[in-house]
């Protein structure tokens, strides 16, 4: 399992360090904080928008998983406001870019 080939299922997943429970991010094989093996798990499907903005009809947002680490992504339903809750609807890479579409959920 690796972060690319998981990403190109629609699955979006972090690396945890074995050692101290720290989520690495950039996705590791190595935590940043103790150096020890990291292992894969699946990420809360939920986060909270940090920050966000609009371009023409295009919504984008800077979003919080597990109150560790951030992601940009676009919002595709519902208002957006800081400190909603948001849900990923659709992740992958595409033309060998990163993608991950939300929707607000509060």
């Amino acid at each position: 399992m690796n972060f690319d080939s998981e990403l190109k299922k629609g699955n979006l997943i972090v690396s945890e360090c074995i050692n101290c429970k720290k989520i690495t991010w950039p996705p590791s094989e190595f935590c940043n904080q103790c150096l020890k093996r990291t292992s894969w798990r699946k990420c809360s499907n939920q986060g909270k928008i940090i920050e966000f903005s609009k371009q023409n009809d295009t919504c984008f947002g800077i979003i919080e998983f597990e109150k560790s680490f951030r992601i940009m992504g676009t919002i595709v339903e519902g208002v957006p406001d800081i400190n909603k809750t948001v849900e990923v609807l659709d992740c992958g890479i595409s033309d060998n870019d990163y993608y991950l579409k939300m929707k607000v959920v509060e």
